[in-house]
């Protein structure tokens, strides 16, 4: 197991679940279990509570679940036909069956002077005192101390969920924010049509200097290396002791450039290519962020899934697939009795953002051609459902504090796309 995240560990607890009884080895670069995510952007970081309390599900359970965890150890390198792991401590470790689920790390951006210097783009290089991205228990209690100590002003770069959830956090914690976002409207990238209009004004009511169309130059530094702002395109700055980045992120998947697996390239949306049963490779199974497949429910429409719930579902149905390919190889290596065991992962996507006091839910997955269709309440009140349209189905459903009807939409969605049946819910 490459991972011990959610993914990984819904993996292991399937594998276990299934009645395997023989070793497991647990690799991840994380010094301790690393923590359950949404509550980081949330109660943690808000004081609300100790880090202790967003373990993730599967911390209670490590003793029974037996174990070989290998806990501040990376992956570095694969050979996906001998099932072969290079180890950061110089080790290799040989598997009859393999799961892939390392995660995603946090986009950053340049840092300078003020002059748009060059930086870690790709999360890979420092940020200097004062600059965060939030993907860990780590950076929660890093960010969480700058705010402790009221910092004069609050700087989120990124209007989409996690940029979103820090600066509700931060503003409901009494400090002066503004979230900078570089498109004209927010979460353009995943709703269409305009629809995620309503976070602006959702932030704006709540008192967050919310700037659309900004770009950014650079992260200016004192003279210590300290952050002091922002640079911004028009040639203008915005003066910050805290700046926090979420700007999106990207599969981990640099350490398998030379492994056997496909990689998909960035616009295709990056990470593992699988087959629709998060097979990569004979003997080799990827879940979580780093998994792209085609999903059955979707007419093979190829995915790659960021939230909690698909890192969980996808994570058990994982295990099962590794542990069907442990049992279920043929002499020549093939894996079609595995794959027949088991099945296709099938999902409708399922990811919830609580900002404020509002709720935001969404089911499915839209495409930048499909229609939007409000449903009940309107854009511009705070609840509200849309449907998304593609001919005769419904890809997706949003919703702004209406749990109840997104939940049944999600139900029904479940069952079929079908656009007649869903839209017959409202």
């Amino acid at each position: 197991m490459i991972g011990a995240s959610l993914a990984g560990m819904a993996a292991v607890q399937s594998i276990r679940a299934s009645g395997h009884d023989g070793p497991i080895v647990v690799v991840d670069p994380a010094g301790s279990l690393p923590h359950d995510r949404p509550p980081l952007t949330k109660q943690v970081l808000a004081g609300q509570w100790p880090l202790e309390r967003a373990a993730q599900p599967a911390a209670a359970r490590l003793d029974e679940l037996d174990l070989d965890l290998r806990l501040g150890v990376a992956a570095t390198g694969l050979n996906a036909d001998r099932r072969s792991v290079s180890l950061s401590d110089g080790s290799e470790l040989e598997a009859s069956a393999l799961v892939l689920a390392t995660g995603s790390h946090a986009r950053t951006l340049p840092t300078g002077s003020g002059h748009g210097g060059p930086g870690g783009g790709d999360g890979s290089a420092a940020l200097p005192s004062g600059a965060f991205t939030l993907r860990t228990g780590a950076d929660c209690v890093a960010l969480l101390e700058r705010l402790e100590a009221e910092p004069a002003r609050v700087v989120v770069i990124g209007a989409g969920f996690i940029g979103g959830e820090v600066a509700a956090t931060c503003a409901g914690r009494g400090l002066t924010v503004s979230m900078l976002e570089a498109a004209p409207v927010p979460l353009q990238r995943v709703l269409p049509g305009g629809v995620g209009g309503f976070v602006t004004e959702l932030h704006r009511r709540n008192g967050v200097d919310v700037r659309l169309g900004v770009s950014i130059e650079a992260l200016n530094l004192n003279g210590d290396g300290s952050v002091r702002g922002v640079a911004l395109g028009d040639g203008s700055n915005l003066e910050a002791e805290v700046v926090v980045i979420g700007v999106g992120a990207a599969p981990t998947v640099d350490w398998l450039a030379d492994s056997g697996l496909t990689l998909l390239e960035p616009h295709r949306g990056g990470g593992i290519l699988c087959d629709e049963t998060l097979l990569a490779h004979p003997g080799v199974v990827a879940a979580g962020d780093v998994a792209a497949w085609p999903n059955p429910h979707f007419g093979g429409e190829l995915m790659r899934v960021e939230h909690w719930e698909n890192a969980v579902d996808a994570g058990t149905h994982a295990g099962r697939r590794a542990l069907a390919e442990l049992g279920g190889r043929d002499a020549s290596g093939g894996g079609e009795a595995a794959e027949a065991t088991v099945g296709a992962f099938s999902s409708v996507p399922w990811f919830w953002s609580d900002q404020f006091d509002s709720k935001i839910q969404m089911v499915g997955r839209c495409g930048p051609e499909d229609e939007p269709v409000v449903v009940a309440g309107d854009l511009t009140g705070d609840r509200f459902v849309v449907l998304f349209r593609r001919g005769d189905l419904c890809t997706a459903a949003l919703g702004l504090n209406r749990p109840r009807q997104v939940m049944q939409a999600r139900m029904r969605m479940a069952e079929s796309l079908d656009w007649d049946g869903v839209a017959a819910l409202f």
